[in-house]
């Protein structure tokens, strides 16, 4: 279906975005705040992090077993998740417990009151999630990978943290990041469900409305990290283990660059289309040296990466290496057929429905279009954008952003 959200501002900055949908009785909300890690201070990475999950651990009227009570005994949910820059609150209830779910989210982001068993219990859950991120040769692949492709930007640092930086971070900080939170004009709300525009629309102001008038903010400011002028391999000794991953990356482009509709085109057909496009056709299909090989373009706020994945048998890695350096190599020389670009533009128009299926891939999807600035029409015209992608600027975008000479290339697991 085609989306015919209302877009409204609310006095205080809060932008509000609300879309129908009856294909079933319940309602979808997700909320942006603009802090993520990318505002954790720089000694206590992760802070972000705890200060999420312990954002429903109790307010100055409920206690955090009330709030998972009465969630539970409307059949509602609630999460709260960091992302790089944003904080998404994410919630669903049937549609005549929208009010009700409103008010405990804004207690939750509003009058949170840190209580201090809850903060140690959940410091140790996200100490638990590090030590699991250290102890995958696919996670530390990528962290390493991350470290050293933007040595010096926000980008570096860890959204989980380290397990020493979490171990700091106190209670005054994660009030002091909380009232910067509070503070940040911009949230962004977006609702979908079964019920008429004009209802969730009042719902959520008489909620959120409070507050001083503010002018709405700008989106986070990025700046560019510094591009590598020459090839780096790292490598990572997990010594008890079997498997070696390969993260093999570069610093990509912006959601709102000009290239990204062609730049995702080409990373659908290098790595994404089918069983991992000409990467999982070379390297896992006919060669079969990977457990798994795909590409991915992570772009935000800034210029985020721009990646190679792969895991694989140790005594393959220099081979994989010199395979994902061939593809590359081909693709900004030969470039791709026209049937690649055709077949793979097809499939990514007809994966769009798909995302709108539900209320919360609605909800997801207007938030990321209203985030980036991307137009409250853009899903009726992102096939044609897609459509409209040549070859040749398929081919312009891996030159671009695919260098081989100047790849960060991580790898970690035992010995090769």
């Amino acid at each position: 279906m085609a989306l015919t959200p209302i877009r409204q501002e609310l006095g205080n900055g809060i932008t509000v975005l609300a879309q129908e949908n009856h294909t079933t009785p319940a309602v979808s909300l997700v909320a942006a705040l603009n802090s993520g890690a990318f505002a954790d201070p720089e000694t206590l990475e992760g802070t972000a992090t705890l200060l999420s999950q312990m954002l429903d651990r109790g307010t100055r009227s409920r206690s955090g077993d009330a709030i998972a009570d009465e969630l539970d005994g409307r059949g509602a949910s609630l999460a709260i998740a960091p992302g790089r820059h944003q904080m998404h609150v994410s919630a669903t209830c049937l549609a005549d417990d929208l009010s009700p779910l409103l008010a405990i989210v804004a207690d939750v982001l509003t009058e949170p009151v840190f209580p201090a068993d809850d903060l140690e219990a959940r410091r140790s859950e996200v100490l638990a999630g590090i030590l699991e991120e250290e102890d995958d040769p696919a996670c530390v692949a990528v962290n390493t990978l991350m470290t050293e492709l933007y040595a010096g930007h926000p980008y570096a640092r860890r959204v989980h943290g380290t397990a020493d930086s979490v171990g700091r971070i106190t209670r005054d900080d994660l009030v002091r990041m909380h009232t910067g939170v509070l503070d940040h004009a911009g949230m962004t709300i977006v609702v979908v469900g079964s019920l008429p525009v004009a209802a969730m629309l009042d719902a959520v102001s008489r909620v959120f409305s409070g507050g001083a008038t503010r002018t709405h903010t700008a989106r986070p400011v990025v700046t560019d990290p510094l591009s590598a002028h020459q090839r780096r391999v790292l490598t990572r000794a997990m010594p008890a283990k079997s498997q070696c991953d390969v993260a093999y990356g570069f610093v990509g482009l912006r959601r709102a660059d000009p290239d990204y509709i062609a730049a995702s085109v080409m990373n659908n057909v290098l790595g994404q289309y089918a069983l991992g496009g000409r990467l999982g056709d070379s390297i896992r299909e006919r060669q079969g040296m990977a457990y798994y090989v795909f590409s991915n373009l992570d772009a935000g706020f800034g210029p985020g990466p721009a990646m190679v994945r792969a895991g694989v048998a140790p005594a393959n890695v220099e081979r994989t290496i010199q395979s994902i350096d061939t593809e590359l190599g081909a693709v900004r020389g030969e470039g791709f057929t026209e049937q690649e670009v055709a077949e793979s533009k097809q499939y990514m128009v007809g994966a769009l429905p798909r995302q709108l299926e539900t209320n919360a891939g609605i909800a997801s999807f207007l938030l990321t279009s209203e985030v980036h600035g991307l137009g409250l029409d853009h899903d009726r015209r992102l096939p044609d954008l897609i459509r409209g992608v040549t070859r040749d600027a398929a081919v312009a975008a891996a030159v671009r952003l695919l260098d081989p000479a100047r790849a960060t290339i991580a790898v970690a697991g035992p010995e090769q």
